[in-house]
């Protein structure tokens, strides 16, 4: 998890579900937000000794944009395009960070899981979804405590301790 395309997939399917909690009006500009963003940002050089706060603010963001689908019914448009706009900026501060920039062509489709999950909730009810959220803000919970714990042996390769 500690790699540009997890933490920023993640992030990306997150921000999917909540757009499938959105009006459909919304798709587009959120989508073309989170585009323009991380295309804004990319290029943006940033100081190697930000990389723990950057995972640490990706994944509150996933933590954010997934429980945006547990607390609200819907999201609203302007909701939406501010989660949009929050996303591109984490992953490209990861990817700028720990990866390259190409690392962003593996992570960003998985914003396109806001069709099934759009077809799943109005077919099938919002427990799927919501289920699937929740694993996403499990998943960046313990992320978050793995990183603040302090490191116990066992848990870094023996060369490195």
């Amino acid at each position: 998890m500690r790699g540009a395309i997890a933490p920023s997939a993640l992030l990306c399917a997150a921000l999917g579900l909540a757009l499938a909690f959105a009006p459909r009006n919304a798709w587009a500009p959120s989508v073309l937000a989170l585009l323009s963003t991380v295309a804004a940002l990319t290029f943006v050089a940033m100081p190697r000794a930000w990389l723990e706060g950057a995972f640490l603010g990706c994944w509150i963001s996933v933590i954010t944009t997934a429980g945006s689908v547990q607390l609200f019914a819907k999201v609203t448009s302007r909701a939406a395009l501010i989660l949009a706009i929050n996303a591109g900026a984490w992953s490209s501060a990861i990817t700028g960070l720990s990866g390259s920039s190409l690392d962003l062509l593996e992570a960003l489709p998985w914003v396109l899981i806001l069709w099934p999950a759009s077809w799943v909730s109005r077919r099938h009810g919002q427990v799927p979804i919501k289920v699937g959220s929740s694993w996403l803000t499990a998943v960046a919970a313990l992320s978050i405590a793995l990183q603040l714990l302090p490191v116990t042996p066992g848990y870094l390769p023996d060369h490195m301790e």
